[in-house]
C-alpha cells in the first residue's frame, strides 16, 4: 500500500522559510522520481519541483531560485526547502511519485498547509 505523508507546513511571514518533508512507504523509493505539487484555493494543482531517481531536478519558473528539492533514499523521504516565501506561495503542498519518464501516480497524501502572510 502506497503512503505519502507530508508535513512541515505552517504560517510564516513573507520572506521567511519553511522545510517540507514527505515520508513514503509502499514504493521502491530509490528508483522513483518524486515531485512536490501545490494547490491554492480556487486554482488547479500545479507541479512546483521534481527530482528524478538520478537526481535530475526541475522547478516551476515561479519558484526557481527560491525552492530546493532534495531526497534521502535511505529515509525514503523527499524534502522541499522553501526560502524567500511570498504570499502567492500560500497553498496546500503535496508530494507524488512516478517512475522516471512515467506519469504521476493517483496516490495523494493529506498535504500540508503553507500560509504566507504579507
Amino acid at each position: 500500500q502506497v503512503q505519502l505523508v507530508e508535513f512541515g507546513g505552517g504560517l510564516v511571514q513573507a520572506g521567511g522559510s519553511l522545510r517540507l518533508s514527505c515520508a513514503t512507504s509502499g514504493i521502491i523509493f530509490s528508483i522513483n522520481a518524486m515531485g512536490w505539487f501545490r494547490q491554492a484555493p480556487g486554482k488547479q494543482r500545479e507541479l512546483v519541483a521534481s527530482i528524478s531517481s538520478a537526481g535530475v531536478i526541475n522547478y516551476a519558473v515561479s519558484v526557481k531560485g527560491r525552492f530546493t528539492i532534495s531526497r534521502d533514499n535511505a529515509k525514503k523521504t523527499v524534502y522541499l526547502q522553501m526560502n524567500s516565501l511570498k504570499f502567492e506561495d500560500t497553498a496546500v503542498y503535496y508530494c507524488n511519485t512516478r517512475r522516471d519518464g512515467g506519469i504521476w501516480s493517483n496516490y495523494w497524501g493529506q498535504g500540508t498547509q503553507v500560509t504566507v502572510s504579507s
